[in-house]
């Protein structure tokens, strides 16, 4: 029997690959190597049933290592802005100077890319990175443990984990065949590829082409368009809490249309409390609240408490729904949603009559029902050093096809003919969008077993 060893190193993964179908009902015998806390482990066992667990070992990255891989990740973002003439994709660099010597740190980082002007030269740094990561304890750990288990295939769920290069480094040794998926739709042009793998699952001929765009050294032989498998929850009735259960538990007008306004995170948008204080005072100011409500969602990672407020001010207009979600101060290891927030998510979309935020892949999650989303297009007053400008040239936003995708809303006062319009979903078209970006949503577990079969 194939043995097939599930590497989840943080908990981003376990939604799409543990709470989904793609390692339910297999023949094949499915191991985990996690960093999940006890808690966390229970949870996630409680959805697959998995031969054995295993748990990773400690890995501290030495300021090498550190310096290199950051190197790589500057130089490539160069490279990709250079190669699609896309300054904004140099966003993606932002590190944290806590105080002078992280700041001296970075700084000799970023002069030494002004060398790194060729792409073989970023592949040579890739090739002594990868050389690194042997010298490393965790390496031997990765090794050792690889060798004794004696996997078929390692199947990582997210391209960026820091712990992932070793032990695929380890696995190349050991003829280990190697898969990892591309985690979200802005991922590639990103560089945070950080895994040298056999085989690269995407979520649809577009990913496919960006790959080979921002990484030609990859076989095109070893990139499967697989699709992702968090849009199938979609797809299954039972996801979809019972109406009056849904309204009664959150205090919600059943004859009320609903407005989901969908917050981001602080760093992404930092204005969102302000942005959702004008679609609660528009509601009013129009003399809409009697048939409009608003259910805010925040983002789960957002537990900043500045919309606080907001919510408290126009408490009315506005309810909140909390997602379901593990979130404590031990890391990304133990940050994931519940499975009852997949039922959650899926039952806000289809009730909601549209969804309102800045640029969010939720965009695609309404889509599932044919939802229209609103994306914010204006700048706060006070906002300083950040205008959604930045957000709408990321690379990302390329792939869509038509500005019709989505209704643009361009300014305060258009809040109200922008909600009209969405509840009327007149000349609004998320699907070729979507198709785009995700291609089939619900085949995804079922391409990625059948090739798991053949690989």
């Amino acid at each position: 029997m194939k043995k097939i060893l599930l590497l989840v190193p943080d908990g981003v993964g376990i939604k799409n690959y543990l709470f989904s179908d793609v390692f339910k009902n297999v023949n094949y015998e499915v191991s985990l190597l996690h960093d999940f806390d006890d808690k966390t482990l229970l949870d996630v066992q409680q959805t697959v049933n998995f031969h054995k667990s295993h748990k990773l070992s400690y890995y501290k990255e030495s300021l090498k290592e550190k310096f290199f891989r950051e190197l790589i990740h500057l130089s490539r973002l160069k490279y990709n802005a250079r190669r699609v003439h896309n300054k904004s994709i140099l966003k993606s660099w932002n590190p944290k100077k806590k105080n002078f010597q992280i700041a001296l740190f970075y700084k000799l980082i970023h002069l030494t890319s002004l060398v790194v002007i060729h792409y073989k030269f970023i592949l040579f740094l890739e090739k002594y990175y990868q050389k690194l990561l042997k010298k490393n304890k965790f390496y031997n750990w990765s090794y050792k443990f690889l060798e004794e288990e004696k996997p078929d295939i390692i199947f990582c769920t997210h391209q960026r984990a820091l712990k992932a290069p070793t032990i695929f480094n380890a696995a190349k040794e050991l003829d280990i065949k190697s898969i990892t998926v591309i985690y979200s739709w802005d991922n590639v042009p990103k560089a945070r590829l950080a895994l040298k793998a056999d085989y690269y699952f995407v979520w649809s001929k577009h990913m496919y082409e960006e790959l080979i765009q921002f990484y030609p050294e990859i076989g095109e032989d070893q990139i499967e368009i697989t699709g992702t498998p968090q849009f199938e929850f979609y797809a299954k009735n039972d996801n979809i809490i019972d109406k009056n259960h849904f309204y009664d538990k959150y205090s919600l007008d059943i004859n009320k249309k609903l407005i989901c306004f969908s917050g981001d995170d602080v760093k992404t948008s930092p204005y969102d409390p302000d942005y959702l204080e004008d679609v609660a005072e528009s509601i009013i100011a129009n003399n809409m609240e009697n048939d409009y409500q608003i259910v805010f969602r925040r983002c789960p990672v957002d537990i900043s408490g500045r919309f606080d407020e907001v919510v408290k001010k126009y408490k009315n207009v506005i309810r909140e729904i909390p997602p379901l979600w593990n979130f404590n101060n031990d890391g990304w290891t133990t940050v994931y949603p519940l499975h009852d927030d997949v039922k959650l998510l899926v039952s806000l979309c289809y009730y909601s009559d549209t969804v309102i935020n800045v640029g969010s892949t939720m965009a695609f999650d309404f889509g599932m029902f044919e939802k229209p989303c609103i994306f914010i297009n204006y700048d706060q007053q006070e906002a300083k050093n950040w205008s959604v400008e930045t957000i709408y040239n990321y690379q990302h936003f390329r792939s869509m096809p038509d500005k019709n995708a989505v209704i643009w809303l361009n300014s305060k006062e258009e809040i109200k003919s922008s909600l009209l319009k969405a509840i009327s979903k007149n000349g609004v078209d998320i699907k070729s969008w979507f198709d785009k970006v995700i291609e089939d949503p619900n085949m995804a577990s079922h391409l990625i077993k059948e090739k798991l079969k053949t690989i």
